[in-house]
């Protein structure tokens, strides 16, 4: 499903992208993990965070697959 098409410039700006969407799964991953060890902290909070951290590794996955060239059957 990736696409040998893609220019230099291109390839270079989805890795850019991948890096700095991993970075903010790393630090949503650290908040979630703090937040996890105080009960009393807001359930809805915690919730939208793992969300958006599953949206992100997604994204990821998603771009991730662009980079791989297509291989002929």
């Amino acid at each position: 499903m990736g696409n040998q098409s893609l220019t230099e410039e291109e390839r270079a700006q989805i890795e850019e992208r991948i890096a700095l969407l991993e970075i903010e799964h790393h630090d949503l991953d650290d908040i979630i993990v703090r937040l996890s060890e105080h009960p009393s902290q807001d359930q809805l909070q915690l919730r939208r965070f793992k969300k958006r951290k599953l949206v992100l590794k997604d994204s990821i996955s998603r771009l991730k697959i662009l980079l791989v060239p297509d291989i002929p059957a």
